[in-house]
């Protein structure tokens, strides 16, 4: 097929209308509806349940590849999906077939009888639904938002409950105090389990320590028991006795060294003898995690940048500790490579814009602002404008193929496409060569 739809799209438009809230952050529904379906999240293989702000779907995507590179057969949840809503949920490694996903929909529709439940809160179910029917060794699960309330918490205690680094987002649903967010982050911490965090804040780490000493979850922290650093065109894990030197991971930026070694402190601790060092290898090599800093080599927009002599990135950072991380990735890239970086920009309007667009900006970076198709999208004219009060100089753009054939009208240019996960799947979607798979 040429294009994205499948045969479940009409069941998940009606799941869209089950509670008009499109977040809604409880318990209560989900706990029902796994109730009526027997419980799916209580038959689940060894979990390891993954919460944070930035940097924990590429955390699930080091874990999986490492357990599978060893062996391990994997369920993994995750979300957003970037092209195609099968891409949330893998059985054994493999993105859910369509009639697997249209029939785990209807049992989970019919069983919830109409009753309200936000769409998230649905299609973890259907998630837990499908993972519980079909045996495997791990069930790696990616919080949605938040993590004590987020749908995926229904589940009892996972093996390992790790945390990604906790900054600002979705301040409407989490709020402003970092600590709190903290709080909410780890609320996946339960009795039983064994907690692993990434390097936080001052106020993060007080917050989760305090949160892990509630229920008795024992917390190995990156910087304390465990370090990950760079080391030329390899990466040195440590956490006494144990040193581990690797490859350098497969996707790019130096902030992914962090999340690998999160990545590998959350699978040791899992005390599997199956997973060996040359696991640990094997997957941070071959590991993949689409719209993270990827360099786009096929599709339509890479057509148009190879032809002028340039390279083309997507990134789905939306927040300014992404952007942060981002704009730093870039400006190391700029020291081999002297071609201009443009940066075409789209975001919801929800979003800290001042935030995203000022990492950019000390870059002295060409910035084009676009539009793209999602409700809650912000216009590229009004981007521009907090640009420009910024002292940015700026372009819009109506779309992104727009942007990419002006950003490589005066020649060879790194085009970076950033701003929102919705952008970068409009970008993956226009051709099959680039579809998450």
């Amino acid at each position: 097929m040429s294009d994205h739809l499948r045969t479940h799209d009409a069941a998940l438009a009606r799941l869209q209308g089950l509670h008009p809230k499109a977040i809604d952050l409880s318990l209560g529904r989900v706990q029902r509806l796994c109730a009526a379906l027997g419980h799916p999240e209580q038959r689940l293989s060894p979990i390891i349940h993954v919460a944070g702000t930035n940097g924990k779907g590429s955390t699930v995507a080091f874990i999986r590849a490492i357990a599978e590179a060893a062996g391990l057969s994997t369920h993994v949840y995750t979300s957003p999906h970037l092209v195609r809503f099968a891409e949330r949920i893998r059985l054994n490694g493999r993105l859910i077939s369509d009639e697997a996903l249209a029939q785990t929909l209807e049992e989970v529709e019919r069983v919830n009888a109409g009753e309200p439940i936000t769409f998230f809160e649905i299609t973890a179910a259907a998630a837990f639904h499908a993972f519980a029917s079909t045996p495997a060794d791990l069930t790696i699960i990616e919080v949605g938002l938040g993590g004590r309330f987020d749908a995926t918490n229904v589940i009892p205690a996972p093996n390992v409950a790790v945390i990604a680094p906790v900054d600002y987002d979705h301040r409407e649903f989490l709020g402003d105090d970092l600590a709190g967010i903290a709080r909410e982050k780890a609320g996946i911490l339960k009795p039983g389990s064994i907690g692993v965090s990434a390097l936080q804040a001052p106020a993060a780490t007080a917050a989760i320590i305090e949160e892990a000493q509630k229920v008795g979850a024992p917390l190995s922290w990156m910087g304390r028991d465990f370090t990950a650093q760079a080391d030329g065109d390899h990466m040195i894990w440590r956490s006494e006795p144990l040193i581990l030197r690797l490859p350098r991971p497969g996707l790019t930026g130096d902030y992914q060294i962090a999340n690998a070694g999160l990545a590998i402190a959350a699978v040791q601790a899992l005390n599997d003898p199956r997973i060996t060092s040359a696991a640990f290898e094997a997957g941070l090599r071959n590991v993949v995690w689409p719209a993270r800093l990827q360099q786009l080599t096929a599709g339509p927009l890479s057509e148009i940048t190879a032809a002028a002599g340039g390279s083309l990135w997507l990134d789905g950072g939306h927040n300014p500790h992404a952007a942060t991380a981002l704009a730093h990735c870039m400006a190391e890239m700029g020291r081999e490579d002297p071609r201009t970086l443009v940066v075409i920009m789209g975001l919801l309007a929800n979003k800290d814009a001042r935030g995203v667009i000022a990492p950019f900006h000390a870059l002295k970076c060409r910035m084009i602002f676009t539009d793209f198709d999602a409700s809650a999208a912000a216009k590229g004219a009004d981007l521009a404008a907090v640009a420009g009060a910024m002292g940015v100089q700026s372009e819009t753009a109506r779309d992104v193929g727009t942007a990419v054939a002006a950003a490589c009208a005066d020649g060879p240019a790194r085009v970076l496409i950033c701003g929102s996960l919705y952008l970068a799947g409009e970008v993956l979607g226009l051709s099959p060569l680039t579809w998450p798979s």
